[in-house]
């Protein structure tokens, strides 16, 4: 399903089969149902959190923002990702028991939403700091048309990226005749591992190059609207690879051998840690907008009073119901 130490929880390393000295002890077991709680929660805040964002996007803003347009495909990437977690949840405790098209389709489905979402992120602090920069470009008069293209784009090569991942990965049994989803070559999955972690890092230096020379510039600014923008992207971005850098590094190390028995306890521990904080990112969006999004705020307020008016039934619901229809502003959601 994912890279690493998958293998641990169903059939465990085929190093440890071949040398049969390392027992992992109960820990699979409890992690087993910890992870089924936990991705169990993580699908449904998720899904709640990012169509509340999605709805108040639709309802309370244009989309001609460039960001909005950003904002609105990372939601749809995070409730794509989302929903991938029962199968994931199921194949814990069970095994893969899907199928070939299935194990297929759900890590092209991860991987797609990984991609995008780093594309998309990084779009979002280039086009912030060309906002920064150059307060007058042209890039704020571009149309929906626009905002559309450059997503759809995007989402094409996150799609062509994970080909050679849906051609190499099958339905396997471990020694145990335990059926799990994984690469059918070991090489194929370190290729991934490898451009997973190459376009983190080159992601990362653009990040924060364009945040670097951002700080520089609102220092001589005093515009308290530029800076509540760029903090709150600031720290959408910070939040997505501070969960997200320690999978991909313990992913990376995973293409060595494990020199000892304990080295490959604590790397499991460790990595089942990293893949559970990593994977429920997806829910942790729509909270940084309420806690830090101005704007979002004000309109989730805005929404939850006009879902009281209508519901009570006053007199003068109706037409507070139908005025919240139109009420939308042509900035971003910040």
């Amino acid at each position: 399903m994912d890279e690493g130490f998958y293998l641990d929880d169903n059939s465990s390393y085929e190093y440890l089969y071949e040398t049969n000295v390392c027992e992992m002890g109960d820990y699979f077991i409890f992690n087993i149902y910890l992870t089924a709680v936990l991705y169990i929660l993580v699908f449904f805040l998720s899904l709640l959190g990012n169509a509340l964002v999605l709805w108040i996007l639709l309802k309370y803003e244009n989309l001609t923002s460039l960001t909005n347009i950003f904002i609105m495909n990372l939601c749809i990437s995070d409730l794509v990702f989302s929903c991938m977690l029962p199968f994931w949840v199921v194949d814990q405790s069970f095994g893969w028991i899907f199928g070939e098209f299935l194990c297929k389709a759900s890590n092209a489905i991860f991987s797609i939403g990984y991609y995008s979402g780093v594309f998309f992120l990084t779009l979002m602090t280039i086009l912030r700091y060309l906002f920064v920069v150059n307060p007058l470009s042209t890039l704020r008069s571009q149309t929906w048309c626009c905002g559309v293209l450059v997503s759809l784009a995007v989402w094409t090569v996150s799609i062509l990226i994970v080909v050679p991942e849906v051609i190499h990965t099958t339905v396997q049994e471990d020694l145990e005749q335990n059926r799990y989803c994984d690469y059918a070559n070991g090489n194929w999955k370190k290729v991934d591992i490898y451009m997973r972690n190459v376009l983190f890092l080159f992601s990362f230096g653009v990040i924060v190059f364009c945040y670097f020379k951002i700080l520089i510039i609102l220092l001589r600014a005093r515009s308290r609207r530029k800076h509540r923008t760029v903090r709150l992207i600031l720290i959408i971005v910070v939040a997505f690879f501070l969960c997200w850098a320690p999978y991909n590094i313990l992913s990376f190390l995973t293409t060595f051998p494990p020199p000892t028995c304990q080295y490959v306890k604590d790397s499991n521990l460790a990595f089942h840690i990293s893949r559970q904080i990593a994977f429920s990112h997806c829910c942790l969006n729509p909270v940084l907008y309420v806690f830090v999004g101005v704007k979002f705020k004000r309109h989730l307020a805005q929404l939850c009073s006009l879902c009281l008016h209508c519901s009570n039934g006053q007199a003068s619901s109706t037409r507070i119901c139908h005025e919240g229809k139109f009420q939308r502003e042509g900035t971003s959601l910040y």
